[in-house]
């Protein structure tokens, strides 16, 4: 009888969100935003909570859609759309912030976006980014910032195409149980 380890059964392993990039992309995202929103903008401002709590919410609808994965494909499918939704609200607010100030985004034609990038693809731990909280500039900071979300938002998108091909494979857990069920009644 299948359990809900075994790959054969319809319950699947949850997947170990905590070693995904995507979402240690989120971590840094939600650690960054909480320090960038205490830095740069005044108390009160309501932009505080809506940068805060739409970092928040890519981070914890990855955790949330990962585990009810177990169960539902199409569940996991609708909360990692949430967590990219939110993903882009957050890019929104940081480029607002540098359009606000006169600041550039950093294109592919900026000098400094090619070693951005790079760092922030080989850099996937938050204490590889806390040294430079206090030190970087409000162009370092939202840059870094939408240099992260695009990494994020691409590895969601990727795991999201991946979903897609095993519900369209396996289909959802209704039609899964009931091939179980079939299975153990032998026919």
């Amino acid at each position: 009888m299948p359990s809900p380890l075994n790959p054969d059964g319809f319950l699947k392993p949850i997947t170990d969100y905590k070693q995904l990039l995507f979402y240690k992309k989120t971590v840094i995202l939600y650690d960054m935003t909480f320090f960038f929103v205490n830095r740069y903008l005044e108390r009160g401002d309501r932009t505080i909570d809506q940068m805060v709590q739409a970092a928040r919410s890519g981070k914890q609808n990855i955790v949330e859609g990962l585990s009810d994965g177990m169960a539902s494909k199409e569940m996991a499918i609708k909360l990692l759309n949430v967590a990219s939704g939110s993903l882009k609200e957050l890019q929104e607010d940081y480029e607002d912030q540098l359009r606000v100030h006169s600041l550039p985004i950093w294109t592919t034609t900026h000098p400094r976006s090619k070693a951005l990038k790079e760092f922030c693809f080989a850099n996937n731990e938050v204490e590889q980014y806390t040294p430079y909280f206090d030190r970087w500039s409000l162009e370092e900071f939202c840059n870094t910032a939408l240099t992260l979300i695009h990494q994020a938002d691409k590895g969601i998108m990727s795991y999201l195409t991946k979903l897609e091909a095993a519900f369209l494979a396996e289909g959802g857990i209704k039609e899964q149980m009931s091939a179980a069920r079939r299975r153990v009644r032998g026919y």
